[in-house]
């Protein structure tokens, strides 16, 4: 028991202490959390976007009157099956690998390139998410807005799309607790991010082990951190509807 103990505390030592190598993990963290947050934003802005697009068309092309209008309508509600269609169809890594070599071959910003591709990526799912929450509110909410004088887009933004994001909350937060865990192949493409320091560390120290398990660890830490601040959020927002 002690000669495993000794060993496992020379393996730490090595790994992490020696040379100040933690100081790269620290480094792909913060390079891990930029990319996820980044892609966030990115992700939320264009489902919401599409969601509005795809719940719109849902919604009113067979009561809208032909016209400019409504071709517009169809058209935009196209491009948004297309896009939904060739991010969710095909894997992040592929997506990944061709926006890098590519699409933006000429940047060496692999940050920029890596929040972009996951961003994108997050908003299909996003979209479909928010698109569900939508139609799942009532009908009623439309007509109460305009009632007040809201046009069309006020009313989707300052009524329905609040309640839908509510709606669907849940699953938003699991969107981004995957949207985190899918960050750890930007080391692909450069990016030194958390993956890429423990993937550093093994080379340096021949030792799969304990960077590894630490890697496994650090992810599930978070993963559970965030699940609990959704949690609270949750509870709050069903208590402010009593």
């Amino acid at each position: 028991m002690s000669a495993w103990f000794d060993k496992v505390q020379a393996d730490f030592y090595q790994n992490f202490i020696q040379d100040n190598r933690w100081h790269l993990m620290w480094r792909g963290l913060g390079v891990t959390l930029r990319i996820t947050l980044g892609a966030l934003v990115i992700g939320i802005c264009i489902g919401i976007l599409i969601s509005i697009v795809r719940s719109t068309y849902d919604k009113t092309i067979e009561t809208t009157r032909p016209g400019f209008g409504k071709v517009l309508l169809i058209f935009f509600n196209a491009l948004c099956r297309i896009y939904l269609s060739v991010i969710r169809g095909t894997p992040v890594f592929v997506q990944l690998l061709i926006i890098y070599f590519i699409i933006l071959a000429s940047s060496n910003n692999g940050l920029l390139i890596a929040t972009l591709t996951f961003g994108i990526n997050s908003g299909a799912y996003v979209a479909e998410i928010i698109r569900g929450g939508i139609m799942s509110v009532d009908s009623g909410q439309m007509e109460a807005g305009r009632s007040l004088g809201f046009n069309y887009i006020q009313t989707m933004w300052l009524i329905i799309i609040p309640q839908a994001i509510k709606n669907v909350l849940p699953a938003l937060a699991n969107e981004f607790i995957t949207l985190l865990k899918e960050t750890a192949i930007s080391s692909y493409v450069a990016v030194k991010d958390l993956a890429a320091a423990v993937i550093n560390i093994r080379g340096i120290t021949y030792s799969a082990f304990m960077p590894l398990i630490a890697l496994a660890l650090i992810y599930f830490v978070i993963v559970k951190f965030l699940e609990w601040v959704f949690g609270k959020i949750e509870r709050r927002l069903r208590t402010s509807e009593h």
